[in-house]
């Protein structure tokens, strides 16, 4: 088989093309703390979850920058490194629900 570059986008060691997957444990984390996070819009109970919400989407993005099964969910992992430290380093809250 041929290695193209869309083979090396978007397909994985076992040839399958892998655009999305089953959310796991760091993405679960993360919704859970940002939907818990509107039900304690304020105080420590807000700060805490968003800390969790946070380290969670940086050891996903993290996670799937060096260990992503292609470079497209390697890219992702970049894109949503980026963005996160961008968020916190401008003081917006994006990424936030």
């Amino acid at each position: 088989m041929k290695n193209t570059l869309f083979d090396k986008i978007f397909r994985d060691s076992n040839g399958e093309i892998v655009i999305a997957q089953m959310p796991n444990l760091p993405i679960i984390v993360w919704v859970a703390a940002s939907l818990l996070k509107l039900i304690f819009p304020t105080g420590v109970g807000n700060t805490g979850l968003d800390v969790l919400a946070f380290g969670s989407l940086f050891t996903w993005a993290w996670l799937e920058l060096f260990q992503g099964v292609n470079y497209f969910r390697r890219a992702l992992g970049l894109v949503v490194f980026i963005g996160i430290i961008a968020s916190r380093t401008v003081g917006i809250d994006a990424l936030s629900l």
